[in-house]
């Protein structure tokens, strides 16, 4: 492989650099910014605070009724969670084994919850709910959640299942497996990598879910991310140290679990169908 070393190429690369540095720079520090604040007693004017305490945690905690809002927030996650999974991988699996009338336009329907902004649509979903009296609760925000997270399920099991030998599950009816000792014994271990990916980063996806929860949540169904937007812009003073506490629990919680979605998560597996699909 020739590489280019002309000026040219080493002012572009060092833009592209700066600018990068720059950017990753700028991010830690407001990160950064937000978590000395949090347990600061006080910080005005100066590069570091006069003091440090855990109070502020302790005060979002009350304040905020972080024990409900989070004990909310992983119920709905789970909960859509799990249907994801029971309809986005059955539907992966009709989309990859079966070809049908209209599959493209199938997948063009799964598409376009991924490709366009939650706000676009989400209004007219929230407006629907409401009419059919299935918004402002958990159920609500849960329907809400599953538009995106059906479709984003789908389209990461299907090249999954593509790599999967058709012969395989003919072999095993030839031997009498029925279709849930087929899916069992056959496929379950063979998918079971494609399914914690697509459901790990469903869940990480959920929790930072704002548009749609946020139009769909009633007052006993706000998730983590729709309580931090109340405590900053709802009526009232509020301590800063407090709502930056709250913001590191947020922060830490997404952290945890998209963490725990890498660890998982293989990419090369998302893209090997292209690379298998046979020429011709």
């Amino acid at each position: 492989m020739i590489r280019d070393t002309g000026l040219a190429s080493r002012m572009w690369r060092l833009a592209v650099w700066g600018v990068t540095i720059l950017f990753v720079g700028n991010l830690l520090a407001m990160i950064a910014a937000v978590v000395v604040n949090s347990v600061a007693t006080r910080w005005l004017g100066t590069w570091m605070p006069a003091g440090w305490t855990t109070r502020w945690y302790v005060a979002a905690w009350d304040e905020f009724q972080l024990h409900d809002v989070l004990l909310v927030t992983f119920q709905v996650v789970f909960t859509v969670v799990a249907i994801s999974g029971l309809l986005g991988v059955t539907a992966a699996y009709a989309l990859a084994r079966r070809d049908f009338p209209g599959r493209r336009i199938a997948m063009l329907v799964f598409l376009l919850p991924l490709l366009v902004p939650p706000i676009t649509y989400g209004i007219p979903l929230a407006t629907v709910l409401y009419r059919l009296g299935l918004a402002g609760d958990f159920w609500g925000v849960v329907l809400a959640n599953l538009v995106p997270t059906v479709p984003f399920v789908v389209l990461v099991m299907i090249p999954f299942i593509e790599q999967i030998d058709p012969r395989i599950e003919a072999a095993a009816r030839v031997f009498g497996a029925t279709t849930t000792r087929l899916f069992l014994r056959v496929l379950l271990p063979l998918l079971l990598p494609g399914i914690l990916a697509a459901l790990l980063l469903v869940l990480v996806r959920t929790i930072a879910m704002f548009e749609l929860t946020f139009l769909t949540a009633g007052p006993t169904s706000q998730t983590l991310v729709v309580a931090l937007y109340y405590a900053v812009f709802a009526a009232g003073v509020r301590s800063g140290q407090s709502i930056d506490a709250m913001a590191v629990i947020y922060m830490a919680v997404t952290l945890v679990w998209l963490v725990v979605a890498l660890r998982f998560v293989n990419p090369t597996q998302i893209v090997a169908r292209a690379k298998q699909e046979p020429a011709g």
